[in-house]
């Protein structure tokens, strides 16, 4: 459904009754009076949705009388859930997945991808796994292809489908020019990985999903998730991919996100970055000795060796990004990560601001 008015004031409301906008979305803390000429469609919502603004994209339920932000055009960061089903099940997984019929969803992404502003400069597909519904999903990229050809769009995935050449090969023939598959290998050794996703074999399968992408020109990203399993052999981790893989187009090596199953298994999982710091600067250094452009998500830059801060960058979704009271005094936060907000939030000891004075001292240089 497309083109409510947005308004937030009783001018705006008559303003939009003047040029006759048959839906109207209203976000206000008090009544507005409607004349009694309009008999169109009409939504109204607290000013806690004061965010909403002129081309975002929410879906209605209307049985609940619930309505789900699907697209914010001024945020940089937004994201489609694609399906909560997956044949992993990961340790740390934020999104815990569920065996459900929620194929719906992607009917609701494809009816949305022509309401999305095409100077949308990036889009991710989550999950759950993206390709649980390989063909379905396939064809909403596709979509993606055609009306947002200048949209970076990212596919986070468990990368295990692409074992199948058929899936792999129908991947390859949908030809974004700015298509990137998003894929996790958490440990050099098979069954570290193969235990903190909780499946059989998933290491394998993996890798070769990796090896058939790259053979076919497909651009991959791989990801790393720092915890108390995978943090304290991440040296070897890293090693090991510049060593056997250091033709993907890019590493992301990432701090925890304390919710979802992480929450639940936090005394096997919680590891002070600090106490992996070392260990993350020599992965670093191996993955740039070999060539592959690599970088540091979801942690704030007080906690890391000062000699990899140029790869930590800014990662956190803005609507789950915050800091904590110390920041205010860093001359880095406004080029720092910060922190997470959802879940329950675990802090480093080393959280400390980052000051001209800090830096003379050489605090955490590496």
């Amino acid at each position: 459904m497309a083109d409510f008015a947005l308004a937030r004031t009783p001018a705006e409301v008559r303003r939009a009754v003047e040029v006759d906008w048959q839906s109207m979305f209203i976000v206000s803390d008090g009544s507005i009076d409607l004349p009694a000429t309009f008999k169109g469609r009409l939504v109204t919502v607290p000013p806690k949705y004061d965010y909403l603004a002129d081309g975002d994209v929410v879906g209605f339920d209307h049985a609940s009388r619930k309505f789900r932000t699907l697209y914010r055009r001024k945020s940089a960061h937004n994201s489609f859930l694609v399906t909560e089903r997956c044949n992993n099940y990961c340790l740390m997984c934020s999104q815990p997945p569920k065996d459900v019929d929620d194929r719906w969803i992607l009917s609701e992404i494809k009816e949305s991808l022509c309401l999305i502003d095409p100077a949308t400069r990036a889009l991710t597909f989550t999950g759950g796994e993206t390709l649980s519904d390989w063909e379905d999903f396939i064809a909403v990229l596709k979509e993606c292809r055609d009306r947002l050809p200048a949209t970076a769009i990212q596919v986070l995935t468990n990368g295990r489908a692409f074992a199948d050449s058929r899936i792999v090969d129908a991947w390859k023939e949908i030809g974004h020019p700015n298509l990137m598959t998003a894929i996790p290998v958490y440990a050099s050794v098979d069954h570290i990985h193969d235990h903190v996703v909780q499946a059989k074999d998933a290491f394998d399968e993996t890798i070769l999903g990796i090896l058939k992408l790259k053979d076919r020109g497909q651009p991959v990203e791989i990801r790393v998730v720092l915890h108390a399993l995978t943090a304290p052999i991440i040296e070897d981790t890293g090693r090991w991919l510049a060593r056997n893989l250091p033709f993907v187009d890019h590493v992301a090596l990432m701090g925890l996100e304390n919710t979802g199953f992480a929450i639940a298994n936090d005394a096997v999982l919680w590891m002070d970055p600090v106490d992996y710091g070392e260990g993350l600067a020599r992965a670093v250094e191996h993955l740039s000795a070999a060539g592959v452009n690599v970088s540091i998500y979801n942690l704030p830059k007080c906690v890391l060796p000062k000699s990899v801060w140029p790869h930590a960058v800014q990662s956190i979704s803005d609507w789950k990004n915050g800091f904590v009271e110390e920041c205010d005094r860093c001359d880095a936060k406004n080029t720092c990560s910060g922190f997470f907000t959802t879940g329950r939030p675990r802090f480093s000891r080393g959280v400390r601001a980052i000051t001209s004075e800090r830096e003379e001292s050489n605090w955490l240089a590496s």
